[in-house]
């Protein structure tokens, strides 16, 4: 993903959750299903987008992630929320929710 349209992404109406993750990071892979069902849930009401940090280490080091994976919600270009490890869909809805109001 390039830098600008992840600026972009971040800084439009609608909320988004950024996965930062790798391709090598057991839970980041237990957390591809969750967000897969939440993208489901929510439909066009929120964004979920996936960030290789090993391909992005510029997103990663902006976003000072330590540690994978780490969800970041967006909107309007601002941070409303940030978690590490494996959430559930339950949680990450609600929280995408309260950022669109």
């Amino acid at each position: 993903m390039a830098s600008g349209s992840f600026n972009e992404l971040i800084n439009g109406k609608v909320p988004v959750l950024a996965d930062l993750h790798a391709t090598w990071c057991a839970p980041c892979k237990a957390q591809a299903p969750i967000l897969e069902q939440l993208a489901k849930r929510i439909g066009d009401k929120a964004k979920i987008i996936k960030v290789d940090v090993d391909k992005n280490p510029q997103v990663a080091a902006k976003y000072q992630v330590q540690g994978v994976p780490t969800l970041i919600i967006f909107q309007g270009g601002k941070i409303r929320w940030r978690g590490s490890g494996v959430r559930q869909a339950d949680e990450l809805e609600q929280r995408l929710l309260a950022a669109a109001e």
